[in-house]
């Protein structure tokens, strides 16, 4: 989610921000509009989580969380600092210990897939032949692959696990090594009826409605394919106007590389934003609005059984 950050001089930027202001760019808001609403990109739809036991198959939104500013990149400085605050406050993490979690209840895995192909269970990764190869057929195989995972498995050190608001009730180990050996043991111990009880730390992200009102309030927040930047009717008319704006690599969907803050605030970019969403560039905000929202984890509230 990095991107290397674009510099203009300060005195253009206070230049380019008072002209803004007064209107004296070169095209009026409503030109502005009508020209964007023509632009022709390839822009795809935000695609909904798929059921994976892989937490980076989702939307990686905890990364706004501790999002750094040199992630954001624009033509004025205080543009960019005002929409990485606005990002910030989109996710809220909270911290909670518990002294014991049966792991059975653990249902995701850090990381990603190596072969790029979606499990939605620990089982049907265990079903794979890298998984079959470890050959978990008794309790002393049990011990030997969960201690590969987790090796202070019998000393009982805690766990550290994840949760996602937007990623339904699945709880993920937090780990990225070992994947195989930890989802073949829990797969196995659901499949034997086995207690595996850990401390576990847990960090729960959830979508904060204020801030996501807020960013609403603010910005146009769109999603723009990497073509856009090379595109010369878009860049035309973000550079004929002099629109300030900020922009996030997302890293995750080719089609939708681009995160494009536009400042409501400012009659150009405001008409920027409203053209481009009228020739289809999706709405993040709308997205993050309509991803589950699930009520916080309690231990004991799903029966633990084998899929």
């Amino acid at each position: 989610m990095m991107d290397l950050p674009e510099s203009m001089p300060p005195v253009n930027s206070r230049i380019v921000r008072f002209a803004q202001r007064l209107g004296l760019t070169g095209k009026s808001p409503r030109q502005i509009l009508e020209h964007a609403s023509r632009i022709s990109l390839p822009f795809a739809p935000l695609s909904e989580p798929a059921p994976s036991i892989f937490w980076q198959d989702g939307p990686c939104l905890q990364r706004f969380v501790d999002l750094p500013r040199s992630a954001l990149s624009g033509p004025i400085q205080e543009d960019k600092a005002r929409a990485h605050a606005a990002l910030t406050r989109l996710v809220r993490q909270e911290r909670s210990a518990y002294p014991s979690l049966d792991l059975r209840q653990v249902d995701g895995l850090g990381g990603q897939s190596l072969d790029e192909a979606t499990y939605p269970t620990f089982e049907a990764l265990a079903a794979t032949p890298a998984c079959r190869q470890l050959r978990i057929i008794s309790y002393k195989d049990f011990l030997r692959t969960i201690t590969t995972a987790l090796p202070e498995f019998l000393a009982q050190a805690p766990i550290e696990l994840r949760q996602a608001s937007w990623l339904g009730e699945r709880i993920y180990w937090s780990g990225e090594h070992h994947a195989e050996a930890f989802a073949c043991a829990i797969a196995y111990a659901r499949l034997r009826g086995l207690e595996v009880n850990l401390p576990c730390e847990l960090t729960d992200y959830r979508l904060d409605a204020a801030g996501l009102q807020a960013l609403d309030n603010e910005y146009h927040a769109i999603t723009m394919p990497a073509q856009a930047w090379s595109d010369r009717a878009f860049m035309g008319l973000l550079l004929e106007a002099k629109i300030a704006y900020a922009r996030l690599t997302l890293l995750r969907n080719i089609n939708n590389s681009e995160l494009l803050l536009l400042d409501k605030r400012q009659p150009a970019a405001n008409a920027l934003g409203q053209g481009l969403k009228l020739a289809g560039a999706p709405d993040m905000v709308r997205y993050l609005r309509d991803l589950p929202q699930i009520t916080r984890f309690r231990l004991g509230n799903r029966a633990i059984q084998a899929d």
